[in-house]
């Protein structure tokens, strides 16, 4: 018997666009240099078109919660992540 395993993400409940859930992992694995690029190897939508837009995305939200004072430890690599995005 095969039984289906599922994920459910509660928190961000609804549609995303493609690489949204990608992006949020990258993101807060910034701090982590080596998982950093290895998440980026593990999802090679990071980085193509649509990646780059969920990467935008996720990329300003989280910036926001910067701006209202969460997330503080993130925001040197967010910023310098923005600015390779702007690059791009």
């Amino acid at each position: 018997m095969v039984t289906a395993k599922r994920l459910l993400d509660w928190e961000g409940w609804g549609m995303a666009q493609e690489g949204f859930d990608a992006a949020t992992l990258y993101a807060y694995v910034l701090l982590q240099p080596d998982n950093a690029g290895r998440a980026r190897t593990a999802f090679p939508v990071l980085g193509s078109p649509a990646g780059l837009a969920a990467e935008a995305a996720v990329c300003a939200q989280l910036l926001q919660t910067v701006a209202r004072g969460d997330n503080l430890v993130l925001e040197g690599p967010l910023r310098n992540w923005a600015g390779e995005l702007r690059r791009r």
